[in-house]
């Protein structure tokens, strides 16, 4: 079994197996671009906020920080655009989500960035949030959601007649569509960006996921998938020796050498992790996400792995690390890899643990047939018990689903799910139409919600057209609950 819990946060490696952490501890962390294209200017707040929204004993407070940029607005009832922060510090989401920024003006909307409860300034308990299990209880998406709706609802008491739209990306995305259709009587519609908020048991394949990632790599080079599948049995046979680990080592310029067997499975991880993470980032020019990488990256590895069927394991393995050198040492500022961190950003890695060991369960799951991973099993059991030797909790398997109706959702409205054919995420996304409200916009050569980054002249068309038309949405969007407003107003003063 993989060691999956090796990066961004500070746990031992003797927890193995949380299948379902490893994607979504490395991966599913925001597009963070470390600085914004054009200077950005924005005031900070703080909004008291009850600890638990849903009880009574617990009557404490804390100061939710969150980010206004009026610049543009209209007033008085120009629309705000609310960004529902992920798991991180809300001002990197504010510094790079570019496509708010960029259609501020053309609306004359207000943006707003609301930090996450548990994340960046906004911490419950102060240095003590993480204390313990007792204290992380009110780390739920839906208390952060209770967060923005109240929030929202202290905005508009200044400004009754703006209506708001909700933003998010990944996590942010899921947020974004949740809160559309937990408080319509809050936001008037959601733009839920790589949003895998199917990503829950029995809704879709555990393995799908990981056969996107390998459809990334097969068709951006020549066996580039084919020499990944390879590469597992190569590093066994290398690493079955103390030679061979010293090998491995020094071939792949590794910061602390492989000395054990429970070494060489944290190795592996780590270069699974580094695979899945560049389908997520396999954008159409340079960038610092995880790491700064060169456009089409995976193009780029793909042409250390062009290797035929005959090659040998320490011809293969260096191929290998000349690929993972590409997303680890692009600049080449590197003096070694270091295999307990796959990802320059510092974001809430141990908060998000937590929240996939209680309700945000995500079967992962690997056959090496379908995909070019070595096979691993989704086991729910497995993963229980790993999440008690952590935090002492067990997660509700199904409780997602219940809580936020599953596929059922047909009920709702006014909410654009956009998703990239090239993310993996995209396997728990919604990627078709299911109302005329409820709509998908795909683009085939986007990457993790490459929509919400800052545009390029490097932009595919796919993903010119998807703002276009989101942008669209959110002006009708704008103009019915105008309208909708107008004649309540008209009614009020009969």
């Amino acid at each position: 079994m993989m060691a999956t819990v090796t990066c961004f946060i500070t746990l031992s490696l003797a927890f193995l197996h949380v299948t379902a952490l490893k994607s979504q501890l490395f991966t599913r962390l925001g597009d963070l671009r470390r600085s914004p294209e054009p200077p950005i200017t924005y005031e900070t707040f703080y909004f008291n906020q009850k600890i638990d929204h849903f009880g009574f004993l617990e009557d404490g407070t804390f100061k939710q920080r969150y980010l206004v940029a009026d610049k543009h607005w209209q007033e008085p009832d120009g629309p705000v655009l609310f960004y529902t922060g992920n798991e991180g510090d809300i001002t990197w989401f504010c510094n790079n989500t570019g496509f708010m920024w960029e259609i501020a003006q053309e609306l004359g909307a207000m943006l707003v960035f609301a930090e996450h409860r548990y994340y960046g300034e906004s911490l419950p308990f102060g240095q003590d949030s993480y204390s313990d299990s007792k204290h992380l209880n009110y780390l739920t998406s839906e208390q952060a959601l209770a967060d923005f709706a109240v929030l929202i609802q202290s905005l508009k008491s200044k400004t009754p007649e703006s209506p708001v739209i909700s933003v998010g990306g990944s996590y942010g995305g899921m947020l974004s569509a949740w809160l559309r259709m937990k408080y319509p009587n809050v936001v008037v519609g959601a733009l839920a960006a790589s949003a895998p908020i199917w990503q829950f048991p029995r809704m879709v394949g555990c393995g799908d996921f990981y056969k996107i990632v390998t459809q990334d790599f097969a068709k951006s080079g020549q066996n580039c998938a084919t020499n990944i599948r390879s590469s597992w049995k190569a590093i066994n046979n290398i690493s079955s020796t103390a030679s061979g680990l010293q090998w491995l080592s020094e071939e792949f310029s590794l910061c602390s050498p492989l000395k054990t067997k429970t070494d060489a499975v944290v190795f592996k991880s780590w270069l699974q992790e580094t695979w899945v993470n560049l389908a997520m980032v396999d954008y159409p020019y340079e960038a610092s996400f995880l790491q700064p990488l060169p456009a089409w990256p995976i193009q780029v590895v793909c042409k250390y792995l062009a290797f035929d069927a005959k090659v040998s394991d320490y011809d293969l393995l260096h191929g290998i690390s000349q690929a993972a050198k590409v997303y680890y040492n692009y600049t080449g500022s590197s003096a070694c890899l270091n295999t307990s961190q796959t990802a320059t950003s510092s974001l809430g890695a141990l908060g998000w643990t937590y929240q996939a060991c209680t309700e945000m369960v995500m079967p992962m799951c690997t056959d090496g047939a379908q995909d070019m991973f070595e096979p691993e099993d989704w086991n729910f059991q497995a993963f229980s018990d790993e999440c008690y030797g952590m935090f002492g909790v067990r997660p509700r398997e199904d409780w997602a689903g219940t809580l936020y109706g599953g596929k059922d959702i047909s009920s709702h409205s006014n909410i654009i799910f956009s998703n990239g054919g090239l993310d993996p995420w995209s396997s728990g996304g919604v990627t078709y139409n299911i109302t005329d409200s409820l709509v998908s916009i795909m683009i085939p050569d986007g990457a993790h919600h490459l929509d919400l980054r800052y545009s390029t002249d490097l932009d595919p068309p796919s993903v010119r057209a998807a703002r276009a038309l989101e942008l669209k949405y959110f002006q009708e969007w704008i103009e019915k609950a105008k309208t909708r407003t107008g004649q309540t107003g008209s009614e009020n003063l009969l």
